[in-house]
């Protein structure tokens, strides 16, 4: 309560300035700014104003957030530039140079001190709220490993505020019952939880959901993510019912006939280690059909952590010759390479396994010729107990959501890979156009989903909010932290 306390005292404390700002109270000169917003605290709020905008906050229950001097990136529009920000009732109701200007043209001019947050983003990064299409909240049924409501928690504090939950729960996203308690407890989280459900009964691969029916239910798209479907007739049965109802399809490609040991790349390293690996033609062959599929039925559909090069030649060939398709990879597979399994073991052990360092080469070129149009985490959480396990015992994959903008800028933007812009780009636009989604963007009328962060600041991977810490990136010095995270007009994780 004591930091809860502490926080709110300094939201108000701008909160007064921004009040006497308004009213032009502010004098040139014998009144500093702090000075004249201690004066204004403790004028108008006192003790009890605290613990009443505590439970308003807690509520939702501020009107308006003022964001000053941030630098402002939008890849909808292309805008780079310093500017200020007015929020109100969930949406950006103005941006422009001039808070002043926007305080006094904005509804809400003239409202209670205690309705108005003022949060300096000089030297910070606004940005639109980052959208992650492939998460693993493992609710209901696995909820010792995560739940609906730490795994939104895990996002807020990694800079998203929209998330798409895979359907490998237990029992899978396939009716309707699971899809309303996911959106139903997603609700109840701050951020926007969003269902895939799954394409197959049971995720067994044999007999199509009644994908209209989930759709009914708010299944944003379709997807039996961490199995592979083998029969080629019922995928283009699936992509023909998804172009009538026009939604997309994501695929985990791996075909276990090319595959031995599962999460470790069929190569030196699984050789050094004398077991049979995962071969990257196990992902080649799927994609190479899923690329056919999609180009002769038109179906959108998401290639979902690519990790072979081969893959990505493909996908750019068939983009080339006019399928709807989008790629996503993950921060872990454009990080690092199969020799990171010898030094982290099972936290470098996921689905589809880390590849060569050529592969890796190959996957950031993708990224630079937008081949690849998505960074998604595939939040994969799991237990210590778990992860404890022999390397061929101990199930695959590694938690994302905290670190995956870090990553972004310590080993994209730094080496001069990519733009700022184009990660942004690729964590907000691209993931709202796969999904359909009126999000991703920044202007004025649109939803107040952000993500405010300090582009250069250094920090090191220790805790997270997640339940899990299955994570290879425990102890790195990365680059980029989320300071804030708005999300329907709250805020929803703020760094303290």
């Amino acid at each position: 309560m004591g930091k809860e306390i502490s926080c709110l005292k300094s939201y108000i404390l701008s909160a007064m300035l921004a009040e006497a700002i308004s009213y032009g109270l502010q004098r040139k000169s014998a009144i500093g700014k702090q000075k004249l917003s201690e004066r204004c605290f403790t004028s108008f709020l006192g003790f009890d104003g605290i613990k009443r905008s505590i439970r308003k906050a807690r509520n939702g229950g501020y009107t308006m957030i003022i964001i000053r001097n941030g630098r402002v990136i939008d890849p909808k529009s292309q805008t780079d530039a310093i500017m200020n920000m007015a929020v109100d009732q969930g949406k950006i109701i103005a941006m422009g140079p001039d808070t002043e200007e926007l305080l006094r043209t904005s509804p809400a001019a003239g409202t209670k001190s205690d309705d108005i947050i003022v949060l300096d983003a000089e030297g910070l990064v606004v940005a639109p709220g980052l959208i992650d299409v492939h998460v693993h909240f493992r609710d209901p049924g696995l909820t010792y490993k995560e739940d609906i409501h730490t795994g939104a928690h895990a996002a807020a504090k990694g800079g998203f505020t929209t998330v798409v939950c895979m359907a490998n729960t237990r029992p899978p996203a396939d009716n309707p019952e699971t899809l309303d308690y996911i959106r139903s407890e997603g609700s109840k989280t701050g951020i926007h939880v969003l269902p895939a459900a799954a394409i197959t009964v049971g995720m067994n691969g044999e007999t199509l959901t009644d994908m209209a029916l989930l759709k009914q239910h708010g299944a944003c798209g379709f997807t039996d993510d961490g199995l592979p479907l083998r029969d080629a007739a019922l995928v283009k049965r699936a992509m023909d019912e998804a172009v009538r109802l026009n939604v997309p399809l994501s695929f985990h490609e791996e075909d276990p006939a090319f595959i031995e040991t599962s999460g470790v790349n069929q190569g030196e390293v699984s050789r050094q280690m004398g077991i049979g690996g995962a071969s990257a033609l196990a992902e080649d062959v799927m994609v190479a059909r899923d690329c056919m599929l999609a180009l002769h039925t038109g179906a959108t559909i998401d290639i979902q952590h690519i990790s072979s090069g081969n893959s990505v030649k493909m996908i750019r060939l068939a983009k080339q010759m006019g399928a709807d398709i989008m790629a996503e990879v993950t921060p872990h597979h454009f990080s690092l390479d199969e020799t990171a399994v010898l030094k982290h073991g099972t936290l470098a052990k996921m689905n589809p396994p880390l590849r060569t360092e050529l592969d890796r080469e190959e996957i950031l070129r993708g990224l630079q010729e937008n081949v690849i149009d998505i960074i998604a985490t595939d939040h994969a959480p799991h237990s210590v107990e778990e992860k404890e396990r022999p390397l061929t015992e101990a199930p695959s994959g590694i938690i994302g959501l905290e670190t995956s903008l870090a990553l972004a800028i310590t080993n994209l933007v730094h080496p001069g890979y990519l733009s700022l812009m184009q990660v942004i780009e690729k964590m907000t636009v691209n993931p709202a156009r796969l999904y359909r989604l009126d999000k991703g963007y920044l202007a004025a009328g649109a939803d107040a989903d952000l993500v405010i962060f300090d582009p250069g600041e250094l920090w090191t991977v220790t805790e997270f909010a997640s339940k899990a810490s299955n994570s290879p990136f425990i102890g790195d010095r990365l680059i980029g932290k989320v300071k804030y995270t708005i999300c329907g007009g709250g805020i929803v994780y703020q760094d303290v």
